[in-house]
């Protein structure tokens, strides 16, 4: 399991700025108990395989690894009206098989979190073909945005951004594949009944 992991965590993308994994937690039985360990892996350019090092000390079947790292997405941001490439939280779990009444089941021997789902889908259905967006915003930052993504222009370039978003998403899944066994990989949120379909619809009309 610990190879496996080792494996998948040198495909991750990393952030260019700040480089390098963040954390790692190890828990046993499941996420409610206290962590047998907590490492802080900033101040050192950790590899794959020295976290995997780590972790080798409480490697059992029901204990999880929990390793935080970053990876650079486009964020549109509303106070300057930009876009900027910024480090975003990314969370990798591996579970043995034992852990948290056999979660791999259900999620998999490996799990990411990815972070917020509108740097891939956009808001408002506003990528997908025939959407009319939002009728009625809820908030003022959502109506602000919804008037500065009704320029042509700003459109585009929102479409342009979410695009190599996604690409850098779909390019991290492949390298997983190339260097794992991987039986199958499952793309969803709680936002969306069939996250990937919604990316294949959102590239389909970019």
């Amino acid at each position: 399991m610990l190879s496996h992991f080792a494996h998948l965590l040198a495909t991750v993308p990393l952030a260019v700025e700040p480089p390098g994994f963040t954390e790692l937690v190890i828990r046993a039985v499941d996420s409610t108990e206290t962590p047998l360990e907590e490492h802080d892996l900033r101040a050192h350019a950790f590899t794959s395989v020295e976290i995997a090092e780590l972790a080798r000390e409480h490697h059992s079947a029901d204990v999880s690894f929990e390793v935080g790292a970053r990876w650079d997405l486009w964020i549109h941001d509303m106070e300057s009206a930009s876009w900027k490439k910024k480090p975003e939280w990314l969370t990798i779990f591996c579970f043995g098989p034992d852990y948290d009444h056999r979660i791999f089941v259900e999620s998999g021997h490996i799990m990411a979190d990815l972070g917020f789902e509108h740097m891939f889908t956009g808001h408002a259905g506003l990528l997908t073909q025939g959407s009319a967006g939002v009728a009625h915003p809820e908030h003022p930052d959502e109506d602000r945005f919804l008037m500065w993504v009704s320029q042509p222009q700003n459109l585009r370039e929102y479409q342009e951004k979410t695009r190599e978003n996604i690409q850098r998403l779909m390019g991290w899944m492949s390298a997983v594949e190339e260097a794992l066994p991987v039986e199958r990989v499952r793309l969803w949120s709680e936002g969306e009944e069939n996250f990937e379909a919604r990316l294949d619809e959102i590239l389909a009309v970019l």
